[in-house]
Protein backbone atom coordinates (compact mmCIF):
# COMPACT_ATOMS: atom_id res chain seq x y z
CA UNK A 1 0.00 0.00 0.00
CA UNK A 2 1.44 3.32 -1.04
CA UNK A 3 1.63 6.45 1.23
CA UNK A 4 1.36 10.01 0.03
CA UNK A 5 3.15 13.05 1.61
CA UNK A 6 0.90 15.57 3.32
CA UNK A 7 0.72 18.85 1.47
CA UNK A 8 -1.31 22.05 1.46
CA UNK A 9 -3.02 23.33 4.58
CA UNK A 10 -2.87 19.97 6.27
CA UNK A 11 0.96 20.01 6.31
CA UNK A 12 2.44 20.12 9.84
CA UNK A 13 4.73 22.97 10.95
CA UNK A 14 8.38 22.53 10.24
CA UNK A 15 11.03 22.27 12.95
CA UNK A 16 12.29 25.76 12.20
CA UNK A 17 8.82 27.24 12.50
CA UNK A 18 8.20 25.41 15.76
CA UNK A 19 11.51 26.66 17.18
CA UNK A 20 10.76 30.25 16.15
CA UNK A 21 7.38 30.06 17.79
CA UNK A 22 8.97 28.71 20.93
CA UNK A 23 11.49 31.51 21.08
CA UNK A 24 8.75 34.09 20.60
CA UNK A 25 6.78 32.56 23.40
CA UNK A 26 9.73 32.51 25.73
CA UNK A 27 10.50 36.12 24.86
CA UNK A 28 6.92 37.09 25.66
CA UNK A 29 7.00 35.33 29.02
CA UNK A 30 10.40 36.84 29.82
CA UNK A 31 9.17 40.33 29.00
CA UNK A 32 6.13 39.91 31.22
CA UNK A 33 8.30 38.60 34.07
CA UNK A 34 6.45 35.32 34.18
CA UNK A 35 9.23 32.77 33.73
CA UNK A 36 10.56 31.57 37.04
CA UNK A 37 7.71 33.12 39.09
CA UNK A 38 4.94 30.53 38.71
CA UNK A 39 4.36 28.51 41.91
CA UNK A 40 2.37 25.61 40.53
CA UNK A 41 4.40 22.36 40.25
CA UNK A 42 2.29 21.50 37.31
CA UNK A 43 3.87 24.40 35.41
CA UNK A 44 7.45 23.59 36.32
CA UNK A 45 10.03 24.22 33.68
CA UNK A 46 10.44 21.37 31.32
CA UNK A 47 14.02 20.21 31.57
CA UNK A 48 13.81 19.08 28.00
CA UNK A 49 12.77 22.58 26.81
CA UNK A 50 15.47 24.76 25.28
CA UNK A 51 17.11 27.31 27.70
CA UNK A 52 17.29 31.07 27.08
CA UNK A 53 20.85 30.59 26.06
CA UNK A 54 19.76 27.94 23.58
CA UNK A 55 17.09 30.21 22.08
CA UNK A 56 19.54 33.06 21.53
CA UNK A 57 17.27 35.54 23.39
CA UNK A 58 20.12 36.78 25.58
CA UNK A 59 22.23 37.51 22.53
CA UNK A 60 19.31 39.35 20.95
CA UNK A 61 18.76 41.54 24.04
CA UNK A 62 22.47 42.29 24.35
CA UNK A 63 22.66 43.14 20.66
CA UNK A 64 19.65 45.43 21.00
CA UNK A 65 21.24 47.21 23.96
CA UNK A 66 24.55 47.61 22.12
CA UNK A 67 22.76 48.99 19.08
CA UNK A 68 20.82 51.44 21.26
CA UNK A 69 24.03 52.54 22.96
CA UNK A 70 25.68 52.98 19.59
CA UNK A 71 22.75 55.05 18.31
CA UNK A 72 22.80 57.16 21.48
CA UNK A 73 26.54 57.69 21.09
CA UNK A 74 26.11 58.69 17.46
CA UNK A 75 23.31 61.07 18.38
CA UNK A 76 25.42 62.61 21.14
CA UNK A 77 28.37 62.97 18.75
CA UNK A 78 26.13 64.61 16.18
CA UNK A 79 24.79 66.97 18.82
CA UNK A 80 28.33 67.84 19.87
CA UNK A 81 29.34 68.41 16.26
CA UNK A 82 26.28 70.58 15.70
CA UNK A 83 26.99 72.55 18.88
CA UNK A 84 30.65 72.97 17.91
CA UNK A 85 29.67 74.06 14.40
CA UNK A 86 27.18 76.57 15.80
CA UNK A 87 29.77 77.88 18.26
CA UNK A 88 32.27 78.20 15.42
CA UNK A 89 29.71 80.01 13.26
CA UNK A 90 28.84 82.41 16.10
CA UNK A 91 32.54 83.02 16.81
CA UNK A 92 33.24 83.71 13.12
CA UNK A 93 30.24 86.03 12.91
CA UNK A 94 31.43 87.89 15.99
CA UNK A 95 34.95 88.09 14.61
CA UNK A 96 33.67 89.46 11.32
CA UNK A 97 31.47 91.97 13.11
CA UNK A 98 34.39 93.07 15.27
CA UNK A 99 36.68 93.34 12.26
CA UNK A 100 34.04 95.40 10.45
CA UNK A 101 33.60 97.63 13.50
CA UNK A 102 37.34 98.18 13.77
CA UNK A 103 37.61 98.87 10.04
CA UNK A 104 34.77 101.39 10.21
CA UNK A 105 36.31 103.02 13.28
CA UNK A 106 39.67 103.19 11.54
CA UNK A 107 38.10 104.66 8.39
CA UNK A 108 36.30 107.19 10.56
CA UNK A 109 39.57 108.10 12.25
CA UNK A 110 41.28 108.47 8.88
CA UNK A 111 38.46 110.69 7.57
CA UNK A 112 38.56 112.78 10.73
CA UNK A 113 42.34 113.12 10.45
CA UNK A 114 42.06 114.17 6.81
CA UNK A 115 39.35 116.66 7.67
CA UNK A 116 41.46 118.10 10.49
CA UNK A 117 44.46 118.31 8.17
CA UNK A 118 42.35 120.00 5.49
CA UNK A 119 40.96 122.50 8.01
CA UNK A 120 44.43 123.21 9.33
CA UNK A 121 45.79 123.64 5.81
CA UNK A 122 42.93 125.99 4.97
CA UNK A 123 43.46 127.93 8.18
CA UNK A 124 47.13 128.33 7.35
CA UNK A 125 46.31 129.36 3.80
CA UNK A 126 43.81 131.96 4.95
CA UNK A 127 46.35 133.35 7.40
CA UNK A 128 49.16 133.35 4.88
CA UNK A 129 50.49 136.23 2.77
CA UNK A 130 52.00 136.36 -0.70
CA UNK A 131 53.30 138.75 -3.27
CA UNK A 132 50.67 140.85 -5.09
CA UNK A 133 52.30 139.97 -8.44
CA UNK A 134 53.62 136.43 -8.81
CA UNK A 135 57.28 136.16 -9.82
CA UNK A 136 57.80 139.91 -9.81
CA UNK A 137 60.29 142.18 -8.06
CA UNK A 138 60.40 145.68 -6.60
CA UNK A 139 61.38 148.16 -9.29
CA UNK A 140 61.07 151.31 -7.11
CA UNK A 141 61.67 151.17 -3.38
CA UNK A 142 59.82 152.63 -0.42
CA UNK A 143 60.35 156.37 0.26
CA UNK A 144 62.37 156.86 -2.88
CA UNK A 145 62.67 160.61 -3.47
CA UNK A 146 61.75 162.60 -6.57
CA UNK A 147 59.36 165.05 -8.18
CA UNK A 148 57.12 162.23 -9.36
CA UNK A 149 55.44 162.11 -5.96
CA UNK A 150 53.49 164.99 -4.51
CA UNK A 151 54.78 164.25 -1.01
CA UNK A 152 58.36 164.27 -2.25
CA UNK A 153 58.86 160.56 -1.58
CA UNK A 154 57.39 157.25 -2.59
CA UNK A 155 54.67 156.12 -0.16
CA UNK A 156 54.84 152.51 -1.31
CA UNK A 157 56.78 150.25 -3.65
CA UNK A 158 56.39 149.53 -7.35
CA UNK A 159 56.24 145.93 -8.54
CA UNK A 160 57.34 145.28 -12.08
CA UNK A 161 54.28 144.21 -14.07
CA UNK A 162 53.53 144.30 -17.77
CA UNK A 163 50.19 145.67 -18.84
CA UNK A 164 47.41 143.15 -18.13
CA UNK A 165 49.30 141.19 -15.44
CA UNK A 166 47.10 139.56 -12.79
CA UNK A 167 47.12 141.36 -9.43
CA UNK A 168 46.06 139.42 -6.32
CA UNK A 169 45.29 140.18 -2.70
CA UNK A 170 48.33 139.58 -0.52
CA UNK A 171 46.17 138.08 2.26
CA UNK A 172 42.67 137.61 3.66
CA UNK A 173 40.53 140.68 4.19
CA UNK A 174 37.60 142.82 3.10
CA UNK A 175 37.56 145.37 0.29
CA UNK A 176 36.92 148.88 1.65
CA UNK A 177 37.66 150.85 -1.51
CA UNK A 178 37.45 149.88 -5.19
CA UNK A 179 37.44 152.59 -7.87
CA UNK A 180 39.14 155.76 -8.98
CA UNK A 181 41.74 157.04 -6.55
CA UNK A 182 43.06 160.26 -8.13
CA UNK A 183 46.84 160.01 -8.58
CA UNK A 184 46.56 156.26 -7.91
CA UNK A 185 44.22 155.84 -10.87
CA UNK A 186 42.05 152.75 -10.49
CA UNK A 187 42.88 151.50 -7.01
CA UNK A 188 41.78 149.02 -4.36
CA UNK A 189 42.16 149.23 -0.58
CA UNK A 190 41.69 146.09 1.54
CA UNK A 191 41.35 145.87 5.30
CA UNK A 192 43.34 142.75 6.19
CA UNK A 193 42.14 140.32 8.85
CA UNK A 194 45.04 141.32 11.11
CA UNK A 195 43.77 144.93 11.17
CA UNK A 196 46.28 146.41 8.72
CA UNK A 197 45.48 147.76 5.24
CA UNK A 198 46.96 147.17 1.77
CA UNK A 199 46.54 149.36 -1.31
CA UNK A 200 46.93 148.51 -5.02
CA UNK A 201 47.19 151.35 -7.58
CA UNK A 202 47.38 152.19 -11.31
CA UNK A 203 45.16 149.20 -12.25
CA UNK A 204 43.72 148.90 -15.73
CA UNK A 205 40.74 146.91 -14.43
CA UNK A 206 39.12 146.09 -11.07
CA UNK A 207 37.43 142.73 -10.41
CA UNK A 208 36.17 143.17 -6.82
CA UNK A 209 33.70 145.46 -5.08
CA UNK A 210 33.43 147.18 -1.70
CA UNK A 211 32.38 144.78 1.06
CA UNK A 212 33.65 141.71 -0.73
CA UNK A 213 35.81 139.24 1.18
CA UNK A 214 39.05 138.11 -0.41
CA UNK A 215 41.60 135.43 0.39
CA UNK A 216 45.34 135.14 -0.32
CA UNK A 217 45.94 134.85 -4.07
CA UNK A 218 42.42 135.97 -5.01
CA UNK A 219 42.60 138.05 -8.20
CA UNK A 220 41.39 141.58 -7.57
CA UNK A 221 42.41 143.36 -10.78
CA UNK A 222 44.80 143.76 -13.71
CA UNK A 223 47.91 145.92 -13.77
CA UNK A 224 48.00 149.06 -15.91
CA UNK A 225 49.16 152.67 -15.94
CA UNK A 226 46.12 154.71 -14.85
CA UNK A 227 46.49 157.87 -12.73
CA UNK A 228 49.87 159.48 -12.13
CA UNK A 229 52.03 156.85 -13.79
CA UNK A 230 54.89 156.74 -16.28
CA UNK A 231 54.21 153.19 -17.44
CA UNK A 232 52.50 149.91 -16.50
CA UNK A 233 53.36 148.61 -13.05
CA UNK A 234 51.67 147.96 -9.69
CA UNK A 235 51.92 150.50 -6.91
CA UNK A 236 51.58 148.65 -3.59
CA UNK A 237 51.24 150.18 -0.12
CA UNK A 238 50.92 148.84 3.42
CA UNK A 239 49.04 151.10 5.84
CA UNK A 240 47.87 151.29 9.43
CA UNK A 241 44.56 152.88 8.29
CA UNK A 242 42.66 153.11 5.05
CA UNK A 243 43.79 156.71 4.53
CA UNK A 244 46.73 158.08 2.59
CA UNK A 245 49.63 159.08 4.83
CA UNK A 246 49.44 156.08 7.21
CA UNK A 247 51.86 154.08 5.11
CA UNK A 248 54.50 151.71 6.52
CA UNK A 249 57.38 149.93 4.78
CA UNK A 250 55.63 147.43 2.46
CA UNK A 251 58.73 145.25 1.99
CA UNK A 252 59.21 144.88 5.75
CA UNK A 253 55.45 144.32 6.07
CA UNK A 254 55.49 141.41 3.59
CA UNK A 255 58.70 139.88 4.91
CA UNK A 256 57.32 139.89 8.45
CA UNK A 257 54.49 137.74 7.10
CA UNK A 258 56.66 135.20 5.34
CA UNK A 259 56.80 136.72 1.85
CA UNK A 260 60.22 136.71 0.22
CA UNK A 261 60.46 140.10 -1.47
Amino acid sequence: MAFTRATGKHRGPSRLARRSAGVAGVATLATAGVIGTLASPALAVDTDAPSLEDTGLTQVVVADNALADKIDAQAAAQEREAAEAEAKRVAEARAKAEAKRKAEARAKEVRAAKERAAREAERKRLNSFQSPVAGSYVSTGYQAGGSLWSSGSHSGVDFHAAYGTKVVSVGSGTVVEAGWGGAYGNNIVIRMNDGTYTQYGHLSAISVSVGQSVTPGRQIGISGSTGNSTGPHLHFEARTTAEYGSDINPVAYLRARGVNV
